[in-house]
């Protein structure tokens, strides 16, 4: 069987990094730029996308699943994950669509992995599972102190008029978010061939420009496309 021709390859890009970094709001702009050079795409979220998984995602979230420990919590991402890649992600590349994810199974490895403590060979194990192949072309690290992410999350905050409650990871202390930040920037380490870290302590326009030439870059048929 003949290969897809390369300019027609649907791409797989995710976003990971700490709580408050901005991931949400340059996937929606990500999603946008891509629209403009008229690439069919569509974005989702970790853990989410489909039905069963925002299910999974609301009692993990609540905290309900946080006296079971990490390593119970790691099987119930990978759950969400499966259903996620076999109903949403996997069938959208197939189809030709570009996804977007706010996180995918890199946010496992460092949560419940690198800062949980959760043994590699459970997390690698859950991620052959999950995943079936679908690894992503692309992974955008949004790397920032994690006192200035949460300074920004209480300034949005008082700016909305919203109380300040945070879910089941943003109440962690300070410290465990530094260790999440270096457990993300480990992974990039690790590969360079598929993560770029791009500090996110730069205005939002500034980033989502950093972040378009990251993407152009690294996926050739995005070079020199005229705007729709």
């Amino acid at each position: 069987m003949l290969e897809e021709p390369e300019a027609k390859r649907a791409r797989f890009i995710t976003f990971e990094g700490g709580e408050g970094v901005g991931k949400s709001t340059q996937v929606k702009r990500l999603l946008q730029n891509l629209q403009n050079y008229s690439i069919e795409a569509v974005r989702t979220r970790e853990p989410g996308g489909t039905a069963k998984a925002e299910a999974i995602r609301s009692f993990i979230l609540q905290g309900r699943s946080e006296s079971w420990g990490a390593g119970a919590e790691a099987v119930l991402f990978a759950a969400a994950r499966l259903d996620h890649v076999t109903q949403l992600i996997a069938p959208n590349l197939r189809n030709g669509t570009w996804v977007i994810s706010d996180r995918f199974h890199d946010s496992t490895r460092a949560y419940q992995g690198l800062t949980g403590g959760v043994d590699d060979k459970l997390i690698a194990g859950l991620e052959v599972l999950a995943l079936d192949g679908n690894t992503p072309d692309l992974t955008i690290v949004l790397d920032m102190d994690p006192e200035i992410a949460f300074k920004r999350v209480a300034q949005r905050a008082i700016e909305d008029g919203l109380a300040l409650t945070g879910d089941r990871f943003e109440k962690e202390e300070i410290e465990w978010h530094k260790r999440l930040r270096e457990g993300f920037l480990q992974i990039a380490r690790d590969n360079p061939e598929r993560c770029v870290v791009i500090s996110a302590e730069q205005a939002e326009d500034v980033l989502e420009a950093t972040i378009w030439e990251a993407v152009s870059e690294r996926f050739p048929e995005l070079q020199g496309r005229a705007d729709a």
